[in-house]
This record gives structure tokens, sequence and C-alpha cells, in this order.
């Protein structure tokens, strides 16, 4: 009985402690833009790299950015999208630079992790659209 009494209390004390506690928006637990603007920023670099090393896939993977586009459009509120294109661009720009590196890389090891890293961050993002 000991031992019943102790958790009740426990329970008890987080439930007082919860109602105390303020609100919190939904908006702050989970805040897709980021996700969306890297996304948008990673699959556009991709994209301009596979035309220029004239990838067939290049297709594809413009229909992938529109879709992340489309994503980021409806999550973006009017005053984000400042921040929202800064974060598209800053992982635009990085992505760019590890596709650079994988390809063009004096460095083996370097050049073979930058591609590992540059093909995990993109299928993170595509695994977001539905294909």
């Amino acid at each position: 009985m000991g031992r019943l009494k102790t958790r009740l209390c426990r329970v008890a004390l987080c439930l007082t402690l919860l109602s105390q506690a303020p609100a919190v928006d939904a908006r702050t637990l989970f805040d897709p833009l980021p996700i969306f603007a890297a996304c948008t920023g990673r699959l556009s670099a991709v994209m301009e790299f596979q035309w220029l090393v004239q990838d067939p896939r290049s297709d594809a993977t413009q229909t992938r950015r529109d879709q992340m586009a489309e994503l980021l459009e409806a999550v973006t509120a009017p005053e984000d999208r400042v921040r929202a294109m800064s974060l598209r661009i800053e992982a635009k720009v990085a992505e760019a630079a590890l596709l650079r590196v994988a390809r063009f890389g004096r460095d083996r090891q370097v050049a073979a992790w930058a591609k590992a890293r540059a093909e995990r961050l993109v299928a993170e993002c595509q695994a977001l659209v539905i294909s």
C-alpha cells in the first residue's frame, strides 16, 4: 500500500505542476519552417548541380524541389518570409559546397565524407515528400 500511495502522490504533484505551467503554442514545439526551408534549399542545390553535370535525374529533383517549396509556402507566415528565404539560401550554399567537394575534391577521404553527408541530408528531405 505504501508504494501505491507514493506513486499517487507523485502523479498528483506532476499534475499540479503541469496545471501551473504556462500554455505552450504548438508552433513552439514544432516549427516546420526551418525544415522545409532547408530542404528546399538543399534540393535546389542538387538540381542545379545535376544541371551542371548533365545528370538526367534533374527533372525528378526539380519536381521534388517544387513540392518542397509548396510545403514551405504553406507553413510560412508573411512575417516569416525573410527568415524562410535566409534559411533556404544558407542550406543551398552548404549543400552546393558538399556537392563540389564530393565531385571535385582532391582528398578522397574528404570527398567520400562530403558525398555521404550530402546524400544523407537530401535523403532526409526526400523522405518528407511523397513521390
